[in-house]
């Protein structure tokens, strides 16, 4: 046992003050939707992003409609040897699917997703008739 900042008897934690920085990250995680996107946006559409770490593109379900898009997918269990055991467990496995609500309509028939290294990449074409248009001004 050892004494901690208060002079309370604690027992030996292994993981001292980061286990309880990662306990927290845990409780914050929980509370958000997964997966996460940055998205860009130039007159032509969006791009948006997200990481997937070890899921693979097969495992992935995008659907583009309207104003929304959809991912979902499965991020597999990672299998340890017989003999082996986790001493601690914080990433989270198993199905997931997000809708995110888009600014404006998008062509549906012009998405373009790729996954590389773990990044998903997905590239929504907003229709040219919906694009922004300069107007020009004439003098008369």
């Amino acid at each position: 046992m050892l004494i901690n900042r208060v002079g309370n008897w604690d027992s030996l934690d292994p993981f001292g003050e980061m286990g309880h920085f990662f306990s927290t990250l845990q409780e914050d995680r929980g509370q958000k939707d997964y997966p996460q996107f940055n998205v860009w946006e130039d007159p032509n559409g969006l791009l948006m992003t997200t990481e997937l770490p070890g899921v693979e593109p097969e495992d992935l379900d995008i659907v583009a409609t309207n104003d929304t898009l959809t991912v979902k997918g499965n991020k597999k269990v990672f299998e340890l040897g017989e003999k082996d055991s986790y001493l601690k467990k914080e990433l989270t496995y198993g199905s997931f699917s997000r809708s995110v609500k888009l600014p404006y309509r998008i062509d549906a028939d012009r998405v373009e997703a790729k996954l590389r290294n773990g990044i998903l990449s997905i590239t929504l074409h907003r229709p040219d008739a919906e694009k922004p248009k300069n107007i020009q001004v004439t003098n008369n």
